[in-house]
């Protein structure tokens, strides 16, 4: 009983360390950190102060994106006619109904990446560009977040892709 024990204690801290080291890409405790980070960021929409009108600067080239549910991939980010045009390149993307969100650090207005979403698009709020992929495009929106909140050294909301870029600090 005493030796069952003393093993129990022994291999309880050995498997949390197993979830919380390594790729935060693919580890429970990343995960589940990826959904609160997520449903977070919706709830900044019912903050009017917090939906960006126009995206700041360093929203072009290579930057990070992610499906909710998936891991980082990459996006390429240009300027066109009616906003910003981002073509995705990674795994899952939704089919309609869909949205984009560019994240948007609030204290240093800095672009953090562009979170996606296979939800119905909010209403009445600034479209300020289009994601695509090689099968859907959807809109993209933008929000301010406390990115302590929904981001951690541990645990980020973007793992870094390979950008080619100034964008490497997410």
């Amino acid at each position: 009983m005493i030796l069952g024990m003393r093993l129990k204690h022994l291999i309880l801290p050995l498997a949390l360390t197993a979830c919380v080291e390594g790729d935060p890409e693919n580890n429970p405790v990343c995960g589940i950190s990826a959904v609160a980070g997520a449903s977070m960021v919706l709830e900044q929409f019912a903050v009017p102060a917090k939906i960006l009108t126009q995206l700041p600067a360093g929203v072009e080239g290579v930057v990070p994106a992610r499906v909710t549910g998936y891991g980082t991939a990459r996006a390429l980010a240009a300027s066109g006619p009616d906003g910003a045009i981002l073509g995705y390149e990674g795994e899952g993307f939704p089919a309609e109904p869909g949205f984009a969100l560019a994240l948007v650090e609030d204290s240093l207005d800095t672009f953090q990446g562009v979170l996606i979403f296979d939800l119905e698009p909010p209403e009445s709020i600034p479209q300020l560009g289009t994601v695509s992929s090689s099968t859907a495009t959807v809109p993209l929106f933008g929000l301010r977040v406390m990115w302590s909140a929904v981001s951690s050294e541990r645990c980020p909301m973007f793992a870094l892709p390979d950008t080619g870029s100034a964008n490497a600090e997410r």
